[in-house]
């Protein structure tokens, strides 16, 4: 990759780096507060938050009937993302110790915080418990097979990737193989040395 299009990349980076603080500064200063892992809202956003919420069984009764039709297909997945959330936590401690890839922390991307807003009701609840574990599971496999990725294969493919991870634009060119093995190591201690 040329130095042009690495300090684009690594702009880019720090841009979304940024704008995940300032977002997240916006949104503690003006709702909550974390106290450690627990959430932590005034008591006149608590008391309103309250006031809104709709309560389970008026909920269930204004719901459409294809949500309920949809719940067991929708909730039936929670055993194969368990299956593959325990499948990769194995995988990654075994392999990525062997090959001194640093672990990917699992708490930075699977997040269940969202049971705690007191305007939700019970269901509504657990649907975003099962959310933010099913969506930080993915996140989760994800860093998990970008690191294996830049570990045995980081090239990039002939066709555009939609939605590629972030480790993505640092591979080697499609059927650039000059200095392959050199730049395949240089990938691999750039790995090694990651600790994010």
């Amino acid at each position: 990759m040329n130095e042009e299009i690495r300090a684009l990349v690594g702009k880019i980076a720090a841009l979304e780096e940024e704008l995940r603080d300032r977002l997240h500064e916006q949104e503690t200063r003006v709702l909550y507060e974390l106290d450690g892992r627990r959430v932590r809202f005034s008591a006149e956003v608590a008391a309103a938050q309250r006031r809104l919420r709709v309560g389970t069984l008026r909920w269930l009764a204004g719901s459409n009937l294809r949500n309920l039709l949809s719940a067991p297909f929708i909730y039936g997945l929670v055993l194969p993302f368990a299956l593959i959330d325990l499948a990769v936590t194995v995988y990654q401690h075994v392999c990525f110790r062997l090959y001194r890839i640093p672990l990917v922390r699992r708490s930075r991307y699977v997040l269940v915080d969202r049971h705690q807003l007191a305007y939700l009701n019970s269901i509504q609840k657990l649907n975003c418990v099962y959310c933010g574990y099913a969506n930080g599971v993915v996140a989760y496999v994800r860093e998990v097979a970008s690191r294996t990725e830049q570990f045995w294969c980081p090239i990039k493919h002939a066709r555009r990737v939609t939605g590629q991870h972030r480790r993505y634009a640092r591979f080697l060119d499609y059927g650039d193989g000059e200095d392959f093995e050199a730049r395949l190591a240089a990938l691999r201690a750039e790995l090694r040395a990651d600790q994010v």
